[in-house]
């Protein structure tokens, strides 16, 4: 997987609509949530951009601190449903820690993670901070990394 890392104005329009794709699959259609994906934050984001064969397969989104929350955040972690046995889930979210440790200088992260994949991102050296929490309509908990 190839993966790329992209500020807002450098996405083509063609980029753009994969992502926001991806998205509206995986976290409305085959989660079954009706939510505001777009939300105004993408224009703040550093987009991670993780390609196959010039299909995107994998993304995330990621924060400088203060932008989202007061820490460095990664969010809209997601990898298209048939590529999910590759292991791209683990390139992507490696690949997002570096950007966010090479664009803002911080290794401090922080993210909401559905919790059924707490286990996914402690293997990424992330902890539970809290209580779970509902997160439309699914339960979350948040997370960091120092």
């Amino acid at each position: 997987m190839k993966i790329t890392v992209k500020i807002f104005k450098e996405l083509t329009t063609l980029e753009l609509h994969d992502l926001l794709q991806l998205r509206s699959e995986v976290f409305v259609v085959e989660q079954d949530c009706v939510y505001q994906d777009i939300d105004g934050k993408d224009l703040k984001a550093l987009h991670v951009i993780g390609e196959k064969e010039g299909k995107l397969v994998a993304y995330t989104r990621c924060f400088e601190p203060g932008i989202y929350f007061k820490e460095a955040a990664i969010g809209r972690v997601v990898v298209e449903k048939e590529e999910r046995k590759y292991g791209y889930g683990h390139d992507i979210m490696k690949a997002s820690i570096v950007a966010i440790e090479d664009h803002y200088k911080t290794a401090l992260i922080k993210l909401s993670a559905q919790t059924h994949l707490k286990k996914f991102y402690e293997s990424h050296d992330f902890r539970q901070i809290g209580e779970g929490y509902l997160e439309d309509g699914i339960p979350h908990i948040a997370m960091i990394k120092e």
